[in-house]
């Protein structure tokens, strides 16, 4: 039974549980670049605007022009790191970045595997930086992080089915995360943003439905499973450093964002999922009621998100620091089978079925049977079956979110409508068929 989840990332920067990255070949729909900056941040104040009546007058539009110059080199001035930017997300956030963030000077890409798509970026106007290390080696995260404004930290090890032993999920999750907050102290890095999970909150293993439920809707998030349970720990780690004082004596501000189920171009499991149901003739077998719903999130908005915090916390600090968002945008509410067919349809598949083909007791007994198994093989080789009773109760449960708190905060607006971002999969997903021919 195929599970979809919310985590999915950027690259591990540690251990990486078979990710095979995607090029993104979109373009951003009509966003203007945003250049509005804070009066009296030492990182992003512009100078020389009062002076350009005095340039005008005297120079005339030669004045101006080399005012709008020196406006300009001042501007783009900053230095961004990307954890985890060869992975799912953090491609989209290392391209989003590159099209929507006019201020870049540089952009750092941290990973552990470099993609060769990488090398396309180069020929830009900003520095694109790649460097190869491991985000659980404390000395090679502050040596990327050293220097740079803003770190945006997607890396993060997903793992609902038992790939990684839970000291791996620990270790890359919860340790790697320390490293990156310790390298920020320690170098005067004062902005911090994190890729959380949906699945720090729920849908916890007791089947409690969150219907629509906001950042402050009441939910017992209970926690057995490592990655769920690490990226709870992350999150606490990311919030509760904010307002430390980083080198220089400044406030770090730091904020989570969880995302729901992304999907998108390059999305690994929807790659699974497609390939599966032809070598089953081009069907699947529905195993999860129509009734339960779930939030998914396009993997661009997702991207849009990241860069739109980073932006706006440097402008909001004592608003934004130490807050959490819900990530989610306008796609319909439907079972992950469901949501899945919008795109595997179009692609020649079908769901059979209107009603799941095993009993509930029946699917809880098998998951718990591939536990067991998945226990005792561990020490001779791996078994990561994609039914276990966690994927099992997270498939049966409903979990959606509605929120307005990132609007409120900061103007968030999808950038990519449902209609849009469903082409978009499809066109990819038809892409990788034909490319498989």
């Amino acid at each position: 039974m195929p599970v979809e989840h919310s985590g999915h990332q950027g690259g591990p920067c540690g251990k990486r549980v078979g990710e095979e990255g995607w090029r993104l070949g979109w373009s951003v729909p009509g966003m203007a670049r945003r250049e509005e900056q804070a009066e009296g941040d030492n990182h992003l104040s512009l100078a020389g605007n009062e002076r350009r009546p005095a340039l005008v007058a005297s120079l005339g539009t030669l004045g101006l022009w080399l005012q709008d110059m020196a406006d300009s080199a001042q501007a783009q001035k900053l230095v961004y790191l990307v954890t985890g930017g060869c992975g799912f997300l953090g491609e989209h956030v290392v391209r989003m970045l590159l099209q929507q963030e006019p201020r870049l000077r540089e952009l750092r890409i941290f990973d552990l595997h470099l993609g060769p798509w990488l090398e396309e970026l180069k020929t830009g106007p900003v520095q694109v930086t790649a460097i190869q290390g491991d985000v659980t080696q404390a000395h090679e995260v502050a040596a990327a992080v050293a220097g740079a404004h803003v770190v945006i930290h997607t890396a993060g090890l997903v793992d609902v089915f038992g790939k990684a032993s839970p000291e791996t999920i620990h270790e890359v999750n919860v340790q790697g995360t320390k490293n990156v907050i310790e390298a920020c102290v320690q170098t005067g890095t004062q902005f911090l943003v994190y890729t959380s999970s949906m699945e720090v909150v729920g849908p916890n293993i007791k089947g409690h439905p969150f219907y629509r439920g906001n950042e402050d809707t009441p939910y017992e998030a209970v926690h057995r499973h490592p990655y769920p349970s690490s990226k709870a720990r992350a999150e606490q780690l990311v919030l509760e450093a904010n307002g430390r004082k980083v080198r220089g004596g400044l406030p770090l501000v730091t904020c989570a964002l969880r995302p729901t189920g992304i999907y998108g171009e390059g999305h690994q499991i929807m790659r699974d999922i497609y390939y599966q149901g032809l070598r089953l003739g081009g069907r699947l077998f529905r195993a999860i009621p129509a009734s339960v719903e779930h939030g998914r999130v396009y993997v661009g908005n997702v991207a849009w998100m990241h860069v739109l915090v980073a932006r706006e916390l440097q402008q909001r600090p004592a608003l934004m620091g130490g807050q959490v968002y819900f990530c989610y945008d306008k796609s319909p509410y439907k079972s992950y089978e469901d949501f899945n067919m919008e795109f595997l349809g179009p692609c020649g598949l079908r769901l059979v079925g209107t009603r799941p083909l095993l009993p509930y007791w029946l699917l809880m007994l098998l998951a718990a049977l591939n536990a067991l198994l998945q226990w005792l093989l561990r020490p001779l080789l791996l078994y990561a079956p994609l039914l276990n009773p966690y994927t099992l109760a997270m498939a049966n449960t409903t979990f959606t979110v509605s929120t307005n708190k990132a609007q409120r905060h900061f103007g968030y607006e999808p950038l990519f409508s449902w209609e849009e971002s469903r082409t978009r999969t499809i066109r990819w997903m038809q892409a990788m068929d034909s490319s498989a021919q």
